[in-house]
């Protein structure tokens, strides 16, 4: 293109956002340059969006970011399950669940644990982050219109507070700008799903007496059912600051205007049920549930990423969570493109991942809501058709069918009915904690950047042939060798056998992609290495 442009930059991100920032942290770690525009001036004030399940939090772990993140969110450390009650001063109250993990029973899965973040909390650390690795992120800065060809995307964004223009041209863009975004509009991507699903006015509340109503009982959230004033009431600081989720109709003429602070006061005052409460009412915003998912991912070099792709119903944090999984799906495939490992069509692979992952997990959203009776919601039979259950297999056990994947069952569904997390293609990679050195890590540690196989220690023919195909390739392959003795790069604990928690033999291997996911297994030995080795890796890179 000989067009006249102020920047030139690897990728464009629409967006500022969990989503964008995320995906501005990730692509930045990958040495990947970027410019990231957020129409609004600052990080968002509203604390919404907190719930960050174990997937997430090993994606921040990997990226650096996990204990600040925790470090940022310990007023809400202590607060675990979900309580449902008539009021919070009678007799009718049931805790769905009061453990997000009783017993403890995750850590056998995952060297991360579910953190309550709000989003007021989350971004700004994010944010930090982000720049530190090198991201250039403007707020105040809008996207005016974007020209997508078959080498780039030209875009014209606008300071917001200075009213100047610039041209941006850049490789890649991704909107990750909200359910209503203007980038999927402009391609022209429908959406399909249930629809809308009911609608909230978010009410922010200072109240010193309600710590005193809740005693000992640390949630996050409680559902009030009272019919004469249901709500959901979510703490933010356990101790005067507070959030409740007020039922919105506006299809029968409510508007915004007529929460009234006095309003507002006095439902959440009934819901409690505490006549006398002090209230003071600080702040008020709709926000929208519905289940829709895009009928695709990406048009040319444009991608959905987020809320832009999806939409999905609040219960269970699950819309957050899969968007910034998007980010980092979406992050190593870019930035293998970019440095030449891999050919265009890697970046097909995103949505053959990330779609169905979504269209699962959105149906599940729904149902959560049902079964959690959220106020505003009456879900009908025929909506939220996810599978009932615990919440893991859906947080942690999902898989990619299809994709960059080798090896995989074509039966097999996305979301499996339970935990399997033993080295299949497609699945999240085992976790075990392994000594390197005199470093305690988790296998999860050993993947952010780079393709890894992971061999026993006593065969040394993988690790050869790996060193071999990376040359060939051109790429890097980074292969360690587990066991015990001289040779060992890593040292499971506990006596743990890597090979059959990976569903390997000693003379098998297994390809972990940069994103922690399976890509391929040898479940035992294979004629020739290196031949075999090397067209697995040309075909996960789609290197025609």
């Amino acid at each position: 293109m000989n067009e006249n442009v102020d920047v030139r930059v690897p990728v464009l991100i629409v967006g500022g956002s969990l989503v964008g920032l995320s995906a501005s942290l990730f692509l930045g770690r990958l040495g990947v340059g970027h410019l990231l525009v957020e129409k609004h001036a600052a990080t968002s004030t509203h604390p919404r969006g907190r719930g960050n399940n174990v997937r997430t939090m090993e994606i921040f772990r990997g990226a650096g970011v996990e204990e600040p993140i925790r470090a940022a969110a310990t007023v809400l450390a202590e607060n675990h399950g979900i309580l449902q009650a008539g009021s919070l001063t009678g007799d009718d109250q049931e805790w769905l669940f009061k453990e997000i993990d009783p017993g403890g029973a995750l850590a056998r899965f995952s060297p991360s644990g579910w953190c309550l973040c709000s989003q007021n909390d989350l971004e700004p650390v994010l944010l930090d982050r982000a720049r530190e690795q090198g991201g250039d992120l403007r707020f105040s800065t809008e996207l005016m219109s974007f020209d997508a060809d078959g080498s780039g995307v030209t875009a014209a964004v606008k300071n917001r507070e200075t009213g100047e223009h610039t041209t941006v041209r850049a490789d890649y863009l991704i909107a990750a700008d909200g359910p209503r975004s203007p980038v999927r509009e402009q391609l022209r991507i429908g959406r399909s799903g249930a629809g809308d699903l009911f609608h909230n006015v978010s009410i922010t509340f200072r109240s010193h007496r309600l710590a005193e109503v809740l005693g000992d009982r640390r949630f996050i959230v409680c559902y009030l059912t009272n019919p004469e004033a249901d709500g959901a009431l979510l703490p933010v600081d356990n101790a005067s600051e507070w959030v409740f989720h007020a039922p919105w109709q506006p299809d029968r003429g409510e508007t915004l205007e007529d929460f009234t602070d006095e309003r507002c006061a006095d439902h959440i005052r009934r819901a409690v049920g505490a006549p006398d409460l002090d209230v003071e009412i600080t702040g008020r915003a709709p926000w929208h549930a519905a289940e829709r998912v895009a009928d695709r991912y990406s048009r040319g070099r444009v991608f959905l990423a987020g809320d832009s792709a999806h939409e999905m119903s609040p219960t269970g944090a699950f819309g957050s969570n899969t968007g910034i999984q998007d980010a980092h799906n979406l992050a190593w495939k870019l930035a293998a493109v970019l440095r030449g490992d891999a050919g265009p069509r890697l970046l097909d692979t995103y949505e053959a991942e990330r779609l169905p992952v979504a269209r699962a997990t959105s149906e599940r959203a729904s149902a959560r809501s049902g079964e959690h009776s959220h106020p505003g919601y009456a879900a009908p039979p025929t909506v939220g058709g996810g599978r009932r259950g615990g919440m893991l297999n859906v947080a942690l056990g999902y898989r990619y069918v299809d994709g960059a994947v080798l090896g995989v069952g074509p039966d097999r569904p996305v979301v499996p009915e339970g935990v399997r997390l033993t080295g299949e293609p497609g699945s999240r990679a085992p976790h075990l904690w392994l000594r390197r050195g005199g470093e305690r890590i988790s296998t999860l540690d050993l993947y952010e950047r780079d393709f890894v196989l992971l061999a026993d220690v006593s065969d040394t023919v993988w690790r050869a042939a790996a060193a071999r195909v990376a040359e060939r390739l051109g790429v890097r392959l980074d292969a360690y060798g587990i066991g015990t003795g001289p040779g060992a790069d890593l040292e499971p604990e506990a006596g743990a056998d890597w090979a059959e928690a990976h569903g390997t033999d000693r003379e098998g291997a297994v390809v972990v992609r940069p994103d922690g996911f399976v890509a391929w297994r040898a479940e035992s030995a294979v004629g020739n290495t290196e031949q075999a080795l090397y067209e697995v890796m040309a075909a996960l890179l789609r290197r025609d």
